[in-house]
């Protein structure tokens, strides 16, 4: 009976968990995903693991590691670069382009917008071999990073997305590295995703990202489409939210056309922002708790996140929020600014776990003289 009725609490509390939880709309696509960048929390998917196709959504990846030879001046965007017979070979590929060729040496700035802007393959190639001096070289740069990240939905054996055989990613692991263009490199990410339109060699071209200009919100992302991984899009949207700035990330794979992709990409964007609430608890660095300290030349010491604690949660949850501070007790001094003492949990008002931060010392505490740490040595015994 004790079992019985421990499982019927466990089901009940499970339940209320889920009716809190709004229900996703139906998104006419093979796999979905819609990721919270602000809370790092997924709102929304379908088949987000499955590996499949990912057309030209592989530029992002492309893209990143352009990104990340600025940063490091390997490159500069002033720079030009060669056009290989390789890039120029992309013509025959059948793929977007930005209609490039070996008498041309277009800057690092050119490329990148010809390869974000209007997806072209042949940018996208000359670019990788500026960066790593071969394809196969940029390749496997691709896979290594991947794998530094952790992604085991993804293997890269092109710079394009052009479909082979191998070249494979999931709904789940292109939000991730959509979500690192856009937290890696913020100032890039501003000045060439939101391009609505680019001309190269007296040639203009449409970005293929039909959100643009439709909803002020949406400043990016990636099209794609092949035979194979159908009509994809990532978009990104920001707006000003009472508690600061959120982004929303939507990720859907396999459309059936290219106003379809939009149409379901803007269809999950809408959701997120009227389903759901961002809420700040803590700020980074702020107090979340004031506890006692032992052996210490203070008394007591300041706990608190190691980071901004932003969760998203169902509209009208944010004020029923629960936070549980779960800590090593008891603290003996020396304390450094930084270290880990315990946790801090937030959950809903029906107990479904939303987010967990580690809680630190916001403030170092020097270890007491040899008679304070023979008293509080006492004390402690006694207590």
């Amino acid at each position: 009976m004790k079992r019985l009725i421990t499982l019927v609490l466990a089901c009940a509390s499970v339940a209320a968990a889920l009716a809190q939880t709004p229900q996703a709309p139906e998104v006419a696509a093979r796999s979905y995903l819609l990721l919270d960048i602000s809370s790092d929390q997924i709102l929304a998917e379908r088949g987000a693991d499955t590996q499949a196709d990912p057309a030209s959504l592989t530029k992002l990846m492309t893209a990143w590691l352009v990104f990340d030879a600025l940063k490091a001046k390997k490159l500069t965007l002033e720079q030009t670069l060669p056009v290989s017979l390789r890039a120029w070979s992309e013509r025959k590929g059948g793929g977007s382009l930005m209609f490039i060729d070996p008498k041309m040496t277009p800057k690092v700035d050119e490329l990148l917008r010809g390869m974000i802007a209007v997806s072209g393959n042949d940018a996208a190639v000359a670019l990788a071999e500026g960066v790593a001096g071969s394809l196969d070289g940029f390749v496997a740069m691709m896979n290594r990073q991947i794998r530094a990240w952790g992604l085991k939905n993804t293997q890269f054996k092109n710079v394009t997305g052009l479909t082979e055989a191998g070249h494979y990613s999931s709904a789940r692991d292109l939000g991730a590295i959509a979500a690192h263009v856009v937290l890696d490199f913020p100032d890039y990410y501003a000045s060439y995703y939101a391009l609505r339109h680019y001309t190269f060699n007296n040639i203009r071209q449409d970005n293929r990202n039909m959100l643009l200009g439709r909803d002020p919100a949406i400043d990016g992302m990636k099209t794609g489409y092949t035979d194979a991984a159908g009509y994809c899009l990532i978009a990104s949207a920001q707006r000003d939210m009472p508690g600061g700035k959120r982004r929303l990330l939507s990720v859907v794979m396999g459309a059936s056309s290219r106003e379809g992709r939009a149409g379901e990409s803007q269809k999950l964007l809408n959701w997120g922002w009227t389903a759901w609430d961002a809420v700040r608890l803590f700020e980074a660095g702020k107090p979340a708790a004031q506890v006692p300290v032992w052996k210490g030349q203070q008394a007591t010491v300041s706990l608190g996140a190691g980071q901004a604690m932003v969760v998203t949660v169902p509209k009208g949850e944010g004020d029923k929020l629960k936070t549980v501070i779960t800590r090593t007790d008891p603290l003996v001094a020396p304390l450094t600014k930084g270290q880990r003492v315990g946790t801090l949990d937030v959950s809903t008002a029906g107990g479904a776990k939303v987010a967990s931060l580690p809680l630190v010392v916001l403030e170092p505490v020097a270890q007491a003289g040899l008679l304070g740490r023979a008293w509080d040595a006492i004390r402690l015994w006694i207590k």
